[in-house]
């Protein structure tokens, strides 16, 4: 076999072109190794492409709708050619373009409210935009600065995906780009971006919306600390915030994102977790590290607990849903899931004033009461068992006694296990489905999880101890457990 030697091969295509009296930028455009001359720098065709002349043609391409007689190459060759030679990182190139402010104004043109947004063109934009800002970082923050309409058009467009990528890049959430990183941080604080985005929480905007907005709020807390993380901190926007999540309790997508920004400004390294790993041990409660939030936060969403709590609550005129052998009411507790997940991470912060506050609500009581009524929802369940737990392993007294006393804990696990089969509690609102047999609950594993648990800190809690040594029926159940294998036996065996 013989193999062809760069040195001895033919020119490339692109030289042929190149070589040409009379040739076009879209003769280029429409030959394959175009993108691969580029990355190895062919100086003839760079000298060529860094003509102002070109630079503005390439970004007529990226930015403007094909009319409806382009062929398919106009639609969709060429404007992504157009948009791999940017994103090539070139310098000559980037620098034609960021120096001459008329083409960035035509770069910057495409956000503007009075054109179309095809996704295409917006993801093409998105990767220019992306590579000035990590490539021609000062002049292009120096734009930004001095066109602060840009930052408004870009918010305005934040349902679109990948312009949530570019607001993602200017709040620095991935990596410190800039070279006067906190400088451009403050700037960003002392704008009213962050007012911008947070109202894009409305319930009166588009679910895309919604969920993107929520998505650079939590990489803007992921970048904590940071002025822009501060402010989004603050008294005056965590009510801000909850005012959106409160204002429409009908719009279910409204108050899941927002309640999951609320969640993560309590604990910003939760989205950030993404190994499979970490989630197993989180789930198991195997691994908590300290939750450092200003205090000031935490106050701030304190008067809110009764608002949220009364979204739990569910009117007797529900419909009823049929899913596989279950009948399932109660379609306005969608995010029922969501306030519980915000009540867990609230009580994991240790903070006392919250404590205090989900007792005197009731709160602990109403999603314990919710752990029993919905036996076979699974996301729930979780959440209130890590309520439990941080409840069992706090170190107020005042909280345990609540839970074990008032809320009754272990009787209401007793009952359970007397009755495991869901047919015995009629007045549940998850029901079997007609024709079908009801099985055992399906909280019956995140019960014996918790018994464990109330087990092995009865060795060190003087207070459980005492509790347990007290209730007969327990140290009954217990007992026949231990004799049957132990007590992690109890899935099986009962208590």
């Amino acid at each position: 076999m013989f193999w062809r030697l760069t040195s001895l091969s033919a020119s490339s295509p692109v030289e042929s072109i190149l070589d040409k009296e009379n040739f076009t930028l879209e003769d280029l455009l429409d030959e394959e190794e175009i993108i691969q001359e580029c990355k190895a720098l062919n100086s003839r065709l760079i000298n060529f492409l860094r003509d102002r002349a070109q630079v503005e043609q390439l970004l007529h391409y990226i930015i403007e709708e094909p009319s409806e007689d382009s062929d398919s190459k106009q639609t969709f060759k060429f404007p992504l050619i157009a948009c791999e030679i940017f994103t090539c990182e070139i310098d000559v190139i980037l620098k034609t373009l960021i120096e001459d402010e008329e083409l960035v104004n035509l770069l910057f043109s495409f956000v503007e409210p009075n054109r179309p947004h095809s996704a295409l063109p917006a993801g093409y934009f998105s990767k220019v935009v992306i590579c000035l800002m990590l490539r021609k970082t000062i002049p292009h923050m120096n734009y930004i600065q001095t066109h602060q309409d840009v930052l408004c058009q870009l918010v305005d467009l934040i349902g679109i995906t990948s312009i949530m990528q570019v607001l993602i890049r200017l709040v620095g959430a991935d990596d410190h780009v800039y070279p006067h990183f906190l400088e451009v941080m403050q700037w960003l604080a002392d704008s009213n971006l962050l007012e911008m985005i947070v109202d894009k929480l409305n319930p009166s905007c588009p679910p895309e919306v919604h969920c993107n907005a929520a998505e650079t709020l939590y990489a803007i807390t992921r970048n904590a600390p940071s002025p822009l993380a501060n402010k989004l901190s603050s008294p005056s926007f965590v009510a801000r915030i909850f005012g959106h999540a409160l204002e429409d309790s009908h719009s279910k997508y409204g108050l899941v994102h927002t309640l999951s920004v609320c969640i993560t400004l309590l604990d910003p390294k939760r989205s950030a977790i993404s190994s499979p790993l970490m989630h197993y041990c989180r789930d198991q409660h195997m691994y908590e590290p300290p939750i450092p939030v200003n205090p000031e936060t935490i106050k701030a969403m304190l008067p809110k607990l009764g608002d949220l709590l009364m979204l739990l609550n569910v009117s007797s005129d529900e419909k009823i849903f049929a899913y596989h052998i279950w009948r399932i009411e109660a379609a306005s507790r969608e995010a029922s899931p969501e306030i519980v997940g915000f009540i867990s991470v609230l009580l994991r912060t240790g903070n006392e004033a919250a404590e205090k506050e989900l007792i005197r609500s009731g709160t602990i009581q109403e999603v314990l009461d919710l752990f029993f009524e919905y036996p076979f929802n699974n996301a729930l369940h979780h959440h209130v068992e890590n309520i439990i737990l941080s409840c069992l392993e706090s170190k107020n007294d005042t909280i345990l006694d609540h839970l074990l006393h008032k809320c009754d804990l272990i009787g209401r696990f007793l009952q359970i296990d007397k009755q495991p089969i869901l047919s015995a509690y009629n007045n549940l609102p998850s029901l079997p489905a007609a024709g079908k047999c009801a099985p055992r609950a399906g909280n019956i594993g995140h019960i014996t999880r918790i018994s464990n648990k109330l087990v092995q800190l009865g060795r060190s809690n003087n207070s459980i101890q005492a509790y347990l040594q007290e209730n007969s029926e327990w140290n009954d159940r217990l007992g026949t457990a231990v004799r049957l294998g132990g007590c992690e036996s109890a899935c099986t065996h009962g208590l």
